[in-house]
């Protein structure tokens, strides 16, 4: 990893994000994995070391920053290269994590890492947000996606009574967020390391129903 290392480490420090050795090895795997896939396969438009892990591995751990820590099963949706589901696997690896994504060229991507960094408790299933069914999560998590209405009316069927959706969201979060009622709302605005973008954390609880 050589420079993207320290940039990463230097990040992981200004988002006060403990490591170990071994999730460093991850990360640095992930990086040659996803630059050597990506030049026969086109997974993501970042080129640079320095691109990957400002915009790809960073921003991803921002949705880690924000995981209650009684969350215990994660989807990622659209997760295509892997991100967010990825990197938050890495640094909480007693996560069950299912990364959703329809793309089977990307899908055999994540399988792919899956066995290179040897993440048990990590599933890849290549379908559409709106055909899985059968199972519930603690959260579902979308980077830059899906709209904030869209991705409830996708995503929020899948979550458990008590279940959380999470979305990063840029300047328009405010215009997003209006019209949402009936359901807790949280927010986070937090500044991507090395970058003058902010982004918003948006956490959204299931709409309740009442009792008549």
């Amino acid at each position: 990893m050589g420079e993207a290392r320290e940039l990463f480490i230097k990040g992981l420090d200004m988002l006060r994000i403990s490591y170990t050795e071994k999730q460093l090895e991850a990360f640095s795997l992930l990086l040659a994995e996803l630059k050597k896939w990506n030049r026969a396969y086109n997974l993501t438009g970042l080129q640079t070391d320095r691109d990957i892990v400002i915009k790809h591995f960073l921003d991803s751990l921002l949705f880690h920053k924000v995981l209650a820590g009684d969350v215990l099963t994660v989807a990622d949706i659209g997760s295509g290269a892997g991100f967010p589901g990825i990197p938050m696997k890495i640094m909480r690896p007693e996560l069950g994590m299912t990364l959703v994504e329809p793309s089977q060229k990307k899908a055999q991507f994540l399988a792919h890492i899956q066995r290179a960094l040897r993440l048990d408790g990590l599933r890849i299933i290549d379908i559409r947000v709106e055909d899985v069914h059968g199972e519930l999560f603690d959260a579902a998590v979308t980077r830059a996606l899906f709209s904030i209405h869209e991705f409830i009316n996708k995503a929020e069927r899948i979550l458990k009574k008590n279940g959380v959706l999470i979305l990063s969201k840029g300047p328009k979060v405010d215009e997003e967020l209006r019209g949402i009622v009936g359901r807790s709302i949280r927010r986070h605005d937090m500044v991507l390391p090395f970058q003058d973008s902010m982004r918003h954390l948006i956490i959204i609880g299931r709409q309740q129903v009442t009792q008549g």
